[in-house]
């Protein structure tokens, strides 16, 4: 699993931060996490492929996270994109992207299907689930967490004490079946443990809620919003936004492994206060960069 952010700044970006923009590649799905203006351009910047891109899950409906969605549809629909591209946001979502359509000429079709979710798990596979969780903004905003299942590995030192070697029968009991070799039977649990899945949650665009420790119970990594420090808390409360203490905060009471920042105002030139602010109250923080990139 790889976590790019392509863009880290909140509503008004900068020279140095681009509009909202998180990007997770877990084998063959490629997560956009909300898609701010000029998106398409920092995924060729960071060398990623459009055509990579699966899902997009929409936090809300605010510019700074949508601006970029015509432009990226309009660059999939003129490639080979061979995909059904799924996009899951919150209510009136679909009536949103209608509207993108009667507002911009796209020349070619793009093959595209649109989800509206509110609490609760919204897709499963054999591999992950994805939930989404209600925050608190002022408009309809959601929070989403990536859940990969837990995995059975094989351990090939012990199944190499029964004599049994790479082939079929060690992909049986990788998915849990007994298999019998030389006439004697060899249990999964002899030769096989459960790796326990990843978490990655993300939290943009909220007050402190239950929806936030919802999301963020758990996680290995938490994305969250930290647009102003405690400095600005009270401006903060008015615009719906956290500081990057209380972020700390969430993350400190919520058994997270790693709390990563982003969506930060632009009033700040570099992000060290941010981190520090948090850092008071949970220290394994780290501020985000666009092009940043985590391996899970």
């Amino acid at each position: 699993m790889q976590i790019t952010f392509l863009g880290t700044s909140s509503m008004v970006p900068t020279k140095d931060r681009n509009h909202t923009a998180v990007f997770l590649s877990y084998d063959t799905e490629g997560i956009l996490l909300d898609c701010g203006e000029g998106t398409q351009r920092q995924f060729k910047i960071a060398g990623i492929s459009l055509q990579k891109v699966t899902k997009i899950l929409i936090s809300h409906w605010h510019g700074d996270h949508v601006l970029g969605l015509p432009g990226l549809m309009q660059t999939l629909s003129s490639t080979d994109y061979d995909k059904k591209l799924q996009i899951y946001g919150p209510k009136e979502t679909k009536k949103r992207i209608e509207k993108l359509f009667e507002a911009f000429v796209f020349d070619k079709k793009l093959d595209f299907e649109v989800h509206e979710i509110s609490n609760g798990k919204f897709f499963e596979n054999n591999d992950y689930i994805l939930e989404s969780y209600q925050l608190e903004h002022g408009v309809e905003t959601l929070g989403f967490a990536f859940i990969e299942k837990d995995k059975r590995k094989v351990d090939m030192k012990k199944v190499r004490k029964f004599g049994v070697s790479q082939g079929p029968l060690v992909g049986k009991l990788q998915q849990g079946q007994s298999i019998e070799f030389k006439g004697k039977k060899i249990s999964p649990d002899d030769v096989t443990f459960m790796e326990k899945g990843k978490k990655v949650s993300y939290v943009t665009d909220t007050v402190i809620c239950n929806g936030c420790y919802k999301a963020a119970k758990d996680s290995d990594i938490l994305i969250c919003e930290s647009t102003y420090s405690s400095k600005l808390m009270e401006k903060g409360e008015e615009y719906g936004h956290m500081t990057s203490k209380q972020a700390g905060m969430l993350a400190n009471k919520s058994n997270v492994g790693k709390l990563v920042l982003m969506h930060f105002s632009a009033r700040y030139k570099d992000t060290k206060e941010l981190e520090e602010d948090a850092k008071d109250v949970f220290d394994n923080t780290v501020c985000a960069w666009d092009f940043m990139k985590l391996e899970l």
